[in-house]
């Protein structure tokens, strides 16, 4: 992870203005066979985007479709689980007095060995002096509400686990970007990735084990195109419907795959890839999908192919790590003890919720306070952040994403101002994204600190849309990770309160971008230069005029769509 910021002074949206220009606008039955639009919604104008967009939902040039992002693709409602168990009887107390980490892994333990279900945190708070594992699936961590029930962390994740060093050397801490007191990952992935740091090893954090060799080839997979939602296949005796596959596609000695990421531009291919070392350790690409159909030797994915499938890139389905998969943390917060925000990359690991190898899984109403790093996605596919907030003394990174994420959706969230001055050597970030993670979104944020932190890593097709954002942090990236973007970022509706266009503003640095709606900015110190040379095949519609396009929200627009 890590190291930049882009700026004219607007007017901040409330987030009442923001979701009440959301709700009001929809597209007309004329225009994708949606209902028609309130009388007022309708002056706004429809970008042409939005208008080619509608016409090639699945294969436009700067337009990813993330329509079927998150827990069960884009479900509106949550699972409820029934409640199997109530911390209470396992010994927790919520006045403080007792650690209740025991008490809360074991119910949890036993709710997960009994094949899931909700446990029970009633009002009160709950000391923690230990990491909460939730890693079987279907089973859901439940407060009475974020502002009802708190868990109260006395440790970080340095004295719980061990130092957990950087694979690239120094003195980083890679607590800095992973884990999290609250942390769901399936048990046995867990117990290797804790195992590695206490021998002082470098774990692979993604979809495989720590060499990243455990999977099995199910079958070959014939050419198709990005957005194709079934493709074929050369045995299907393996596969059956709902069955979670992964789409592993390697690199070539061309780079051919990486180029592809970034859009196949002429820029891609005169790029310097071969000494980008971080990012060439980021592939093969691993996409777990969900299988909805087999039929004679077709298979038909739950969402559509985010990438071409090339036979020089030896497109495989493949098993990976069994993934946690139904569970969930809801109606609490988690808050760490008040210690000040450790110097950039040194961070002990005051961490909140973190997801890891975890496929349809989700937070909602749910706050992490005085924490290094917020709610985190490493390795995550198809999650939900619902109703999301962190608040308190300051974070380097509020939400991080990472290690190959793809489809998950955060939505309703807020980043709150912090409660005390950053210290001397810190940084701040905010809503992160690298590692090659794609079709993530963020929609309908209030950030009162922040930036978009894309951290290079190349991440690509990913969408920010309907945010309010204070755009005072900067971001970070490692030399050796590459491109800050590969193709397809989509900015759609964003107010910058502070005038800041870095990372806002993105036309003139992202290839095959789209940036819509954004308020008028300008540069500041951390000016950041495009990666490629040549046309950046970019596009820049209503600028200035955030909140004045149809639709207002690019995620609900392409929901919408696909219903």
């Amino acid at each position: 992870m890590e190291g930049g910021v882009m700026g004219t002074d607007q007017r901040a949206i409330s987030r009442r203005t923001l979701l009440g220009a959301a709700t009001a606008v929809v597209a007309t039955a004329a225009s994708g066979g949606l209902a028609a639009a309130p009388a007022a919604a309708r002056t706004r104008t429809t970008p042409e985007l939005w208008r080619e967009f509608r016409r090639s939902p699945y294969t436009h040039p700067q337009i990813p479709y993330i329509g079927s992002a998150g827990q069960g693709a884009g479900a509106r409602h949550l699972p409820r689980r029934p409640v199997r168990a109530d911390v209470r009887a396992y010994g927790a107390r919520g006045d403080g007095s007792v650690d209740c980490a025991p008490a809360i892994n074991r119910a949890v333990a036993a709710v997960g060995e009994r094949g899931g279900g909700t446990v029970l945190i009633p009002p009160g708070t709950y000391r923690i002096d230990d990491v909460i594992r939730i890693g079987h699936s279907d089973v859901v961590l439940r407060g009475a509400g974020s502002g009802r029930t708190t868990l109260l962390a006395t440790k970080n994740l340095t004295e719980l686990i061990g130092p957990y060093g950087s694979r690239y050397g120094g003195d980083k801490s890679s607590w800095s970007w992973a884990g999290g007191l609250i942390w769901l990952c399936p048990k046995d992935r867990y117990a290797s990735l804790t195992d590695a740091i206490k021998a002082r090893a470098w774990p692979f954090e993604g979809w495989t084990g720590n060499r990243r060799d455990e999977w099995t080839t199910l079958t070959t997979v014939a050419p198709a195109r990005r957005g194709d939602r079934s493709v074929t296949v050369s045995d299907t005796s393996g596969l059956r419907r709902g069955q979670l596959v992964m789409l592993r596609l390697a690199d070539d000695a061309g780079h051919t795959l990486l180029r592809h990421m970034a859009g196949d531009g002429e820029g891609t291919k005169t790029y310097v890839w071969d000494d980008k070392t971080k990012l060439t350790s980021y592939v093969p690409y691993e996409w777990p999908v969900r299988i909805t159909s087999v039929e004679r030797d077709r298979v038909t994915l739950e969402r559509p192919l985010p990438l071409d499938v090339r036979p020089e890139w030896d497109p495989r389905l493949t098993t990976l790590v069994t993934p946690l998969t139904g569970s969930g943390v809801e109606g609490l917060t988690l808050a760490a003890v008040e210690t000040p925000q450790s110097p950039h990359l040194l961070d002990k690991g005051y961490n909140g919720v973190t997801f890891q190898c975890a496929y349809d899984c989700w937070a909602d109403d749910v706050t992490v306070r005085h924490v290094d790093n917020g709610f985190g996605l490493v390795a995550a596919s198809a999650c939900t952040l619902r109703r999301t907030r962190v608040e308190g003394r300051g974070s380097h990174h509020p939400y991080f994403c990472r290690e190959g994420s793809h489809d998950n959706l955060v939505e309703d969230f807020t980043v709150a101002r912090r409660t005390v001055p950053a210290p001397p050597g810190t940084q701040l970030h905010g809503i992160n994204v690298e590692g090659l993670s794609s079709y993530n979104v963020w929609s309908r944020g209030v950030m009162e600190m922040g930036t978009f932190d894309t951290h290079r890593g190349m991440p690509f097709a990913c969408v920010r849309t309907e945010i309010t954002v204070e755009n005072n942090g900067r971001h970070g990236g490692d030399a050796s990770a590459g491109p800050l973007y590969g193709a397809r970022f989509a900015h759609w509706n964003v107010t910058v309160t502070n005038g800041r266009a870095g990372l806002v503003r993105i036309d003139g640095i992202a290839l095959y971008s789209a940036t819509v709606a954004i308020s008028e900015v300008r540069e500041f110190d951390q000016t950041d230069v495009p990666d490629f040379t040549g046309a950046l095949n970019s596009r820049l519609e209503a600028y200035g005029s955030p909140g004045a396009v149809h639709p207002v929200n690019l995620y609900e627009a392409q929901r919408r769509l696909g219903s």
